[in-house]
């Protein structure tokens, strides 16, 4: 049994939404480390929420101290 395809549309209701935002993030900074460590590189990741807040990864600290520095 595979997973059922997710319809990609706006989730309209604010708190799901978040949650959502918030699950998916966390998913892809995961996957962002994961290929960092496999592909031995340094990866900066930024994304930005409804809101406008930004959330950084970065798998070396000399990328994400040259972009502060900007």
């Amino acid at each position: 049994m595979g997973r059922r395809k997710v319809e990609l549309k706006r989730i309209e209701d604010k708190s799901s939404r978040q949650v959502t935002f918030s699950k998916r993030r966390s998913g892809l900074f995961k996957k962002a480390h994961q290929l960092a460590v496999l592909c031995d590189l340094e990866l900066v990741l930024i994304v930005f929420s409804g809101n406008g807040r930004p959330y950084e990864f970065s798998s070396g600290n000399r990328l994400l101290r040259s972009h502060e520095s900007r």
